[in-house]
């Protein structure tokens, strides 16, 4: 087998160009009777005559015409010329974003960038995947594009950008018959609760650990694994909630319930966007997380890996 160099790809290329192997021995560097012996191999080597001789000179075969464009990408690769990131068309594309977010972060983030695509990028789709503790493993490995939340299990090499600030209000139901634009302490341990239980590093296990370190112990008497039924929950009982503060203004929007200021120091947490620094000059992503943080009036310079 002949062993292929960029001297090989130059001098087909400068012979497809000048289309006489005389015309390119400047350009090549090598002589006549080197350059023909090359092609005599390179004409074995591919099985094909590559060139041939024609009154206009030498003229490529349909087989060479197919390997022109790979070779001058090879070619360029070889001279330091090959072309950067092909700019990214939002408006044309109809590529598949994945991100990484909690169930709060879907009902809180995605119908204002579902809103913002639809007028800027109407052909792309969003998939959503929980964000846990795979989180960082999947963004490393470009399974998804970035990751939206608070949490403790991404670390360095990523880099993030503050998104907005969180806090937690109580949530009841807007008939409640013992609360009312008030919360006392006691009144907060004297209803009973509803507990979201979510993995350590989230922004709710800081809640439940604030608790903890305060020696407030709530009634609960449900606990579930996520935000998704506890408004209605909420609407249909007495019980409270300790929510997320944009999650719980989307919920009462709908007249059912209303959010009191819990009656005791909580902790407050910002939810960023993280990606991989192997992604960090991707124009896709770029372009991905440039939209998500114009959506939120905050100013936020990424932080670079390992801050």
């Amino acid at each position: 087998m002949l062993d292929i160099d960029a001297k090989d790809f130059r001098i087909l290329d400068e012979i497809y160009r000048s289309k006489s192997v005389s015309g390119a021995v400047e350009r090549v560097g090598l002589g006549q009777p080197s350059i023909s012996i090359r092609l005599g191999k390179l004409r074995e080597h591919f099985r094909d005559p590559l060139f041939v001789r024609t009154s206009s000179g030498m003229q490529a075969t349909p087989r060479l015409e197919a390997l022109i464009p790979a070779i001058r990408e090879a070619l360029a690769l070889c001279d330091g010329r090959a072309r950067g990131p092909q700019p990214f068309d939002p408006a044309a594309t109809s590529r598949s974003f994945r991100i990484c977010m909690t169930d709060s972060g879907q009902t809180v983030i995605l119908p204002r960038l579902l809103a913002r695509l639809g007028r800027v990028a109407p052909r792309i789709r969003i998939e959503t995947i929980n964000l846990d503790m795979d989180a960082a493993r999947l963004l490393e490995a470009g399974e998804a594009d970035i990751a939206m939340g608070f949490t403790l299990d991404i670390p360095a090499p990523f880099y993030q950008q503050r998104l907005f600030e969180e806090r937690f209000v109580c949530m009841v139901r807007k008939a409640h018959p013992r609360l009312d634009k008030k919360l006392t302490r006691r009144q907060f341990l004297a209803e009973q609760h509803i507990e979201v239980v979510l993995p350590r590093g989230t922004g709710h296990w800081i809640l439940n650990k604030a608790l903890d370190d305060q020696g407030i112990e709530r009634d609960v008497a449900l606990r579930v694994p996520s935000f998704l039924g506890v408004a209605s929950i909420v609407t249909r009982s007495d019980l409270v909630a300790l929510v997320p503060v944009h999650l719980g203004r989307l919920l009462a929007e709908g007249g059912q319930v209303k959010l009191l200021d819990p009656p005791m120091p909580l902790p407050t947490y910002q939810v960023r966007q993280y990606w991989h620094e192997r992604y960090h000059r991707d124009p896709a992503n770029q372009w991905l997380r440039t939209l998500v943080g114009d959506l939120f009036a905050e100013p936020a310079t990424p932080e670079a890996p390992g801050r």
